[in-house]
């Protein structure tokens, strides 16, 4: 079987992580884990698990060294969309999507927006969620289960507003409506934000009960393309960053810190996340515009932690060599910071060989430890 030479550890993850917020020397880099089911798949029959065993992804995840662990509810709600053959249909929001095969794997395509081209009334009945619809009896399960890792609730979907809208009513009409001001957007975004507000406050509270506590708040929203700002700055201060501050005001009610989740080219806004209370950044790819790790360093070390920044697009192309080139360079430049926790951009893609994903993380193991 496969194995990962692993660093020499002194600290619990929980403790890891807790640093890692706080800026504070660890025993080596906090370690997360993002994949595709796809490659997920491939790299458990890599190391010889059972891919549809219970415990597979929690003896892969102890192999690689990951310290991050989600505590969540499954929706046991009502039926809130309607179900369209061929298709599958997100029970929590309503996204319509099928699969489709490519060389590598596949991914599920967004295909049928019902929000697209409807008037306000359609918008302003579109489900949300009951918060009180999940099946919270889990978390205590999970919570020891995980007992020593750095727990947190929500993910880069969190909190999300274009992408969110785009997957119900198309890209195209979102941002038309964001800017615009489209009151029926608007109150459909309202809505989910309490719902997911209210949600992740459950799971807190459940969390707390059980014994333990979170160790962060996740939450994310897409601000940049590769080369420039996806919207305003004007727009993100009268739409995105009021909605932003309602999971910050939440998380800091808890004493959490938050994490976010901005892709492409989004340092713009890291002072705005500075100013509202916001402790870390996540994603970090480092090929999109003013996001190299070392500009990142000079502008923002010190005052955010980074979460992030080896790059998917560059492990699928590089040879193992160069993998464990890419990543050895930005932890020499990031790990000075003493709040930089080693992850994948985005989801880990299919067409990314299982040999450049073992170099990734046994290079964590590597040079990732503090003298």
């Amino acid at each position: 079987m496969l194995k990962i030479q692993k660093a020499f550890e002194t600290m619990s993850a929980k403790t890891r992580v807790q640093r890692f917020f706080q800026h504070e020397k660890t025993d080596r880099v906090p370690i997360d884990y993002l994949t595709n089911p796809t490659i997920h798949r491939r790299l458990l029959e890599a190391f010889d698990f059972a891919p549809d065993a219970n415990d597979s992804t929690d003896r892969l995840l102890e192999i690689l060294g990951v310290d991050f662990r989600k505590i969540q509810a499954p929706y046991h709600g009502p039926l809130l969309f309607q179900e369209r053959p061929g298709l599958k249909v997100d029970p929590e929001y309503g996204y319509y999507s099928r699969w489709v095969d490519n060389p590598y794997g596949g991914y599920e395509d967004y295909c049928v927006f019902p929000l697209k081209d409807v008037d306000s009334e359609i918008i302003a009945g579109f489900p949300v969620p009951n918060p009180d619809d999940y099946d919270y009896t889990v978390v205590p399960d999970q919570v020891k289960k995980y007992q020593g890792y750095a727990l947190y609730v929500g993910d880069p979907g969190y909190g999300d507003i274009i992408n969110s809208l785009g997957r119900v009513m198309g890209m195209e009409d979102a941002l038309v409506n964001l800017y615009l001001g489209d009151e029926a957007t608007l109150a459909y975004v309202e809505r989910k934000i309490k719902f997911e507000l209210g949600k992740l406050e459950r799971l807190i509270i459940e969390i707390k009960k059980a014994g333990n506590s979170p160790d962060f708040l996740w939450m994310g929203e897409d601000l940049g393309t590769q080369i420039a700002p996806m919207i305003s700055h004007d727009l993100f201060l009268r739409v995105f960053r009021p909605a932003m501050q309602q999971f910050v005001s939440l998380a800091n009610a808890y004493s959490l810190p938050v994490m976010i989740h901005t892709c492409g080219s989004s340092e713009w806004a890291y002072e705005d996340f500075i100013a509202m209370g916001v402790k870390a950044v996540d994603t970090l790819q480092p090929e999109a515009a003013h996001m190299a790790p070392e500009e990142l360093k000079s502008k923002f070390g010190g005052r955010l932690a980074f979460h992030g920044c080896i790059s998917t697009a560059a492990i699928a192309k590089l040879d193992e060599a160069g993998v464990e080139t890419l990543c050895r360079n930005t932890l020499e430049i990031l790990m000075p910071t003493h709040a930089y926790a080693f992850s994948p951009t985005h989801q880990i893609q299919d067409n990314t060989p299982i040999q450049n994903v073992i170099r990734m993380y046994q290079t964590a193991h590597t040079y990732g430890v503090y003298k």
